[in-house]
């Protein structure tokens, strides 16, 4: 056998070879290309759990405005003029509030995009989720959800105020974040977002998606028992087949690679928990909402129907963008956050 290998021709071990070329190509370009993006996603969901060795566990995780590489206003001044429309901004600091499963590191174009139109991003984990270390099956109220929220508005100096966005579910915290902090919040941004009313629960917007959150309860198999079985369930987990149908459906695959090892378990308790909002605090508040049009998690018409129940102050629309506009369409969510930031 040794010997009949040695002893082929150039053209015979050249044809053989081009045969199995043409054959595997496609299959190994597909294969490398998958094998670039999970090693890509898990490079950095690695870096993301080296950070978080870095802090006690009981501290809010936050990126952005604390990062080494931002940019302040005076450091642009330096090197070049700002730019006219941050004269018209009263308001530079932005908030960013992620939604179920994911945190703070959703927001990477969103945070390099203000960043460079001279504002001041910054975005937080929140409880048991991203890289803060709390379990999330023992995170069961709002209250313990939006912790890493209300404490840094709490913590703001007195005559400060920042632009909030929250994203999906995240909407609820924003929402009790105006009822709680009312005189810290400039204005508040539901991105396809859970803009409840009072006495309504996060889960009640996503209903005609899911079903009523009893049936919910009694038949989902993505639910978890993180106290046993014979217990309520602690939270949910979507698969990652189903998570790509309904938030990444225009999100390029790199982000969609990132998201799926990085997203993790969502507390149950804090989007079934009513909220309690009053005219006084939360009626006072100033909200916008983006639309996302071609969102299968949360569709349009559900937004529709949340802006005729709730109507806000704006409304602003992305076309062509799926449940997570930070990826799939990070320039028009820029220009939108732009153009509310200077709505007088």
């Amino acid at each position: 056998m040794g010997n009949r290998f040695i002893c082929m021709t150039k053209k015979d071990t050249k044809d053989n070879g081009s045969k199995s070329k043409r054959m595997g190509r496609s299959q190994r370009k597909m294969l490398a290309e998958e094998e670039f993006l999970q090693r890509q996603a898990l490079s950095m969901a690695i870096h993301q759990h080296q950070l978080s060795q870095r802090f006690d566990g009981s501290m809010s995780r936050r990126i952005g405005s604390t990062s080494s590489r931002r940019r302040t206003l005076s450091d642009l001044s330096a090197s070049k003029q700002l730019p006219e429309f941050l004269e018209n901004i009263k308001t530079k600091k932005f908030v960013l509030i992620h939604g179920e499963g994911f945190g703070a590191w959703c927001w990477y174009k969103t945070i390099a995009l203000l960043e460079d139109s001279g504002l001041l991003p910054t975005a937080l984990d929140l409880t048991g989720s991203g890289i803060d270390l709390a379990d999330t099956n023992s995170v069961t109220t709002l209250v313990d959800y939006s912790k890493p929220l209300i404490d840094y508005l709490q913590n703001l100096p007195e005559d400060e105020k920042v632009i909030l966005v929250g994203h999906s579910s995240g909407g609820a915290c924003i929402s009790y974040a105006l009822e709680h902090c009312p005189q810290k919040i400039s204005k508040a941004v539901f991105l396809c977002a859970t803009m409840v009313s009072d006495g309504q629960r996060p889960f009640d917007v996503f209903a005609e998606e899911l079903g009523s959150a009893e049936l919910f309860i009694q038949e989902s198999k993505f639910l978890i028992y993180g106290n046993g079985r014979d217990k309520p369930p602690t939270g949910f987990m979507i698969e990652k087949q189903q998570m790509h149908g309904l938030y990444f459906n225009q999100s390029p695959a790199k982000d969609v690679a990132l998201a799926v090892v990085s997203m993790r378990p969502i507390p149950l308790g804090p989007i079934m928990e009513k909220l309690s909002l009053t005219p006084e605090n939360y009626g006072t508040g100033r909200r916008f909402f983006i639309q996302t049009l071609d969102d299968h998690a949360l569709s349009p018409d559900v937004q529709e129907k949340l802006l005729r129940e709730n109507p806000p102050e704006g409304v602003f629309k992305i076309k062509g963008s799926d449940h997570c506009p930070f990826f799939s369409k990070p320039q028009s969510l820029h220009k939108i956050l732009l153009e509310i930031a200077q709505i007088p």
